[in-house]
C-alpha cells in the first residue's frame, strides 16, 4: 500500500520541492505524498539521521529524494545548502516551509533567549530559506512556496512568541506574494490547528500532556487533524489548479478557531478523518506507539 493522494498520479514528476522540517510529523507527510505524485523531494533538516530514515522510506516506496542538514537560522549554511540544491537538481519548483517549533510557557516566564530562539525557527528561519530560493532559482524561474502558520488568531496564551512568530510569517506570506509576483512566483500558507503528529509527544511540561487528550473537546468537528489533511492543503497551494491564488493561507482547524465558547459544542463522531498517509503513526500521548 502507498499514499492515498487525492491528486492525479505524476502531477509533480519532473518538480524538485524542498520540504523544511521534513525529517518527522507534518514535513515528513508532506515529502511522502509529493514525492508519491513524482516530485524529487529534498528534505532538509537539522539532524541527518531523521532525514535518513525518512528518505530510506521514501525510496523503499519507490520516490524520488535527496537531503541536506542545515539549521535554518544559520544564514550562510542556508546560502550554501540551497546553492548545492540548484547545482545539482538545476531549478526549484516549490518550497514547503514546515520547519518550527517551540515550548510552552506563559510570556512572564520566558526568557529573552528563549523568546529570540523561537523567533528564529518560526519566522526567521522561513525568511531566509524562502528568500534564498527565490534569489536562487525561483526569480528566474518562478515557483510556489507554501509557508506554516497556527492556530494563533485573537493571541497564543502558553505560547506567545511562537503566536508572535506565526503571525509574522502570514505579514511575511503576503508582503512576499505582492514583491514576487512579479517573477511568477506564488507564496501562500496553511494555518494547522491541533493535529495528531509527533510532535505532540515533544512537550514535556505535564499540564500541557493532561491537556492534549482534551484538545478535541474544544474543536466543533470533535478531532484532531491528520498529517494528510495538512498535506493535501500544502500539495494544493503547490499545485497548477491554484495558480490564481496567492497571498492566502488555509486554516486547517476543524472550525477551532469559529469557536465562540458560547455555543455548546455537542459530541460528534460524524466527521470523519482523512487517512491517507499509509505509514502515519499515532503519537504516544494518544495512545500510539508514537515517532521520533
Amino acid at each position: 500500500m502507498g499514499y492515498r493522494s487525492v491528486f492525479a498520479p505524476g502531477c509533480f514528476k519532473g518538480q524538485n520541492i524542498i520540504v523544511t522540517g521534513g525529517g518527522s510529523g507534518i514535513g515528513r507527510c508532506t515529502a511522502h505524498e509529493l514525492a508519491s505524485l513524482g516530485a524529487h523531494v529534498v528534505l532538509l533538516g537539522r539532524k541527518r539521521e531523521k532525514l535518513e530514515a525518512v528518505a530510506a522510506e521514501l525510496r523503499e516506496d519507490g520516490g524520488e529524494c535527496s537531503l541536506e542538514a542545515v539549521d535554518i537560522r544559520d544564514e550562510e549554511g542556508v546560502k550554501a545548502t540551497v546553492g548545492r540544491i540548484v547545482a545539482a537538481r538545476g531549478r526549484i519548483h516549490g518550497l514547503v516551509n514546515n520547519a518550527g517549533g517551540q515550548f510552552p510557557s506563559p510570556l512572564t516566564d520566558i526568557s529573552k533567549k528563549g523568546f529570540e530562539a523561537v523567533v528564529a525557527t518560526n519566522l526567521t528561519g522561513g525568511f531566509l530559506m524562502a528568500r534564498e530560493v527565490y534569489l536562487q532559482s525561483m526569480r528566474q524561474h518562478g515557483g510556489s512556496i507554501v509557508n506554516m502558520l497556527a492556530d494563533a488568531w485573537g493571541g497564543m496564551p502558553g505560547m506567545g512568541h511562537s503566536g508572535a512568530a506565526r503571525m509574522g510569517m502570514l505579514n511575511l506570506t503576503q508582503t512576499a506574494a505582492v514583491e514576487w509576483a512579479v517573477s511568477g512566483v506564488r507564496v501562500n500558507a496553511v494555518a494547522p490547528g491541533w493535529v495528531i503528529s509527533s510532535g505532540l509527544d515533544s512537550y514535556e511540561d505535564e499540564m500541557v500532556k493532561a491537556l492534549i487528550p482534551m484538545l478535541k473537546k474544544e474543536v466543533p468537528l470533535q478531532r484532531l487533524a491528520t498529517e494528510a489533511e495538512v498535506s493535501g492543503a500544502i500539495v494544493f497551494l503547490l499545485s497548477d489548479v491554484s495558480s490564481f491564488i496567492t497571498g492566502e493561507f488555509i486554516k486547517i482547524d476543524g472550525g477551532a478557531s469559529c469557536n465562540t465558547k458560547i455555543f455548546p459544542l455537542e459530541e460528534t463522531s460524524a466527521s470523519k478523518p482523512f487517512q491517507g498517509f499509509h505509514r502515519a503513526e499515532a503519537p504516544r500521548i494518544l495512545g500510539g506507539p508514537g515517532k521520533e
